[in-house]
């Protein structure tokens, strides 16, 4: 049985894609183990978006190296999609996987015999629009449950939609299936998470459902005793939702909300959907 370890890089997003990656790998039969137990491939999911993603993903590579010298070697995540050339180059890598190729890892890379040369599976991002299911497990003691992936907004500063692709959502059926799944695991919270969280309900570039209506079915599911949103956008947080979770059952009364900056030229120069007022107005909210 080979053995496999998973490093993830980034948010919470990717922690919950790495969760449900290596869960199809043990459907598979192999073995999953810490980074450091000697495994026989690595998975490492990186990010886009510090400057630093390059460093990072090369120090984890010699690391990966360090432990087992003839280990297979994988690199997938934001950064994977974003730069797959450059990464195939640096030192010890073996395959790289962009974002539409990277939940058929196990498929893909079957029988993961290390290549002379390194491999890239990494089609452009503008093909990209399939939405893949993901939530961690009994990696913590919360469980993040992806609701949607990529991003339609084109901030001036902002590589995401180049790395993820456009707005796409998962149906409030699978999620309230998932969020019930999760629940007889014994998880008693869920974070909601996405690119942009609050864009929720795009599928096949028609916008079906609503953040709202995903929210309030959510917390009737008996079993989790707190919802968090992880993150959303001032211009995406609706008085629907502060009013439905300001006397929720199961939703936590708490909004992470995004500033990046107090200036409205700044705003308007990083191409944000809000300026300084509305930021205001849904915190006095």
């Amino acid at each position: 049985m080979k053995k496999v370890a998973f490093y993830t890089l980034g948010c919470k997003l990717n922690y919950s894609e790495t969760s449900t990656i290596s869960r199809k790998f043990e459907e598979k039969g192999y073995q999953k183990v810490e980074f450091t137990d000697q495994p026989d491939i690595f998975i490492i999911n990186t990010c886009s978006v510090t400057e630093n993603a390059d460093k990072k993903c090369r120090k984890i590579v010699r690391e990966a190296r360090g432990i087992s010298p003839n280990a297979y070697v994988a690199i997938i995540g934001c950064y994977a999609q974003l730069k797959p050339k450059e990464i195939s180059e640096i030192p010890g890598v073996d395959a790289v996987l962009g974002a539409a190729e990277k939940f058929r890892l196990a498929e893909l890379l079957d029988g993961f015999v290390r290549p002379e040369q390194p491999v890239v599976f990494a089609t452009e991002i503008d093909s990209v629009d399939t939405f893949n299911s993901s939530y961690s497990l009994l990696d913590r003691t919360r469980t993040f449950l992806k609701v949607q992936d990529g991003c339609d907004y084109s901030c001036s500063f902002c590589t995401i939609p180049l790395a993820r692709g456009s707005s796409r959502s998962d149906s409030i059926v699978n999620l309230l299936k998932h969020a019930q799944d999760i629940a007889a695991k014994g998880v008693k919270e869920i974070v909601l998470t996405g690119v942009n969280t609050g864009d929720f309900g795009l599928q096949q570039g028609e916008r079906k459902e609503r953040f709202i209506n995903l929210v309030e079915a959510l917390d009737a599911v008996e079993g989790i005793e707190r919802f968090r949103i992880s993150s959303i956008e001032p211009n995406l947080l609706t008085d629907e939702i502060i009013d439905f979770v300001a006397q929720s059952n199961r939703f936590v009364p708490h909004f992470h909300i995004p500033l990046q900056s107090g200036s409205n030229e700044i705003l308007k120069l990083m191409r944000r959907r809000y300026q300084r007022e509305l930021y205001t107005d849904r915190v006095k909210r």
